[in-house]
């Protein structure tokens, strides 16, 4: 009888021990392959496939791109690299960042969609914003089955439940049923076969690094009037739900991590705007001094109106910044 092949899971804040506990209650003679992505940033020592390897029954190592997969071991995404799977084959992607993070939760997801279909799991752990929500539900339409830590389970329930809202989960359960839920599932006989949008193969190849630009993102999406924090390219919505975005040069967010890196520009801007204002402020109270010293009583009186106007405008700033 035919299982399902391949266990995807993704994690970000809160995740690790989960992870860990589903792999050690994992058997060892598991008929899958298991893949974990972790939001972990350029610089990490990719520590974490050694931890799962001394402390369960399934050998784990940081994935190497073009190894073959193999049954009953777990591959580790490094870090700055987005974790793919190729049909059976391990791919390592240095396409733009997704909601910021690369190695990103949504196109290992997409990818093992396309490759397994519906002997595919996708399961999404505990963190913030909602990284794999859109890849889960991607996964799905491939076929797969789709997971998620219990929201209230969870130490930072965000993605959990962004992934609930964004589409139909087939399972929720708490950590400590997990790795009883996904054995259960591999064992089982996987659904019908469907075909993948085109529109996530795209995706998945912007993840591995194929050159993109407008005429590849008009493919998917269409332009909107939003810019990109990371390059400033002009955004366009992706056509498929949940509501997302990518840039020409292929940078992706979902409409909360958008929003998230917004509110740092925002603030960002406000503290310029306030430094550049209060400085001017300055500079007209120095320049009304240096008139007054000189004898010129008309430039003082201009100068020290206008160092009012711009400490009123520092005022009116600061009263918007602290709203909120």
């Amino acid at each position: 009888m035919a299982h399902r092949e391949i266990i995807a899971i993704g994690g970000s804040a809160g995740s690790i021990t989960v992870i860990r506990q589903i792999c050690r209650a994992l058997p060892a003679d598991l008929q899958a392959s298991v893949l974990i992505a972790v939001h972990v940033g350029a610089g990490n020592q990719n520590l974490l496939a050694g931890i799962l390897d001394s402390g369960g029954p399934l050998p784990a190592s940081t994935a190497v791109d073009g190894e073959p997969l193999q049954k009953s071991r777990i591959y580790v995404a490094p870090a700055d690299h987005h974790l793919l799977v190729d049909a059976q084959v391990v791919r390592l992607g240095r396409g733009p960042r997704e909601n910021m993070a690369r190695p990103a939760i949504d196109p290992l997801f997409r990818s093992v969609g396309i490759s397994a279909g519906p002997k595919a799991i996708g399961v999404l752990l505990s963190g913030m914003l909602n990284d794999g929500a859109s890849g889960l539900a991607d996964l799905k339409r491939c076929g797969g089955v789709t997971v998620v830590q219990s929201p209230f389970d969870a130490v930072e329930s965000e993605m959990p439940q962004a992934a609930l809202l964004a589409g139909d989960i087939d399972y929720r359960a708490p950590a400590h049923d997990l790795a009883g839920l996904l054995s259960r599932l591999v064992g089982e006989e996987p659904g019908p076969t469907l075909t993948p949008p085109d529109s996530i193969a795209l995706e998945v190849a912007i993840a591995m690094g194929r050159p993109s630009d407008s005429s590849t993102i008009a493919e998917i999406a269409y332009p909107v009037p939003l810019n990109c924090p990371g390059c400033g390219g002009t955004l366009s919505q992706i056509s498929r739900s949940p509501l997302r975005f990518r840039c020409q040069v292929g940078h992706g967010y979902t409409a909360e991590a958008l929003a998230h890196q917004q509110e740092g520009s925002i603030d960002e801007a406000f503290r310029i705007a306030l430094r550049v204002i209060v400085e001017r402020a300055v500079l007209m109270e120095k320049m009304a001094h240096d008139a007054l010293q000189a004898g010129r009583t008309a430039a003082v009186t201009t100068f020290q109106d206008r160092a009012q106007e711009y400490r009123r405008s520092a005022a009116v700033l600061m009263d918007a910044a602290l709203k909120g």
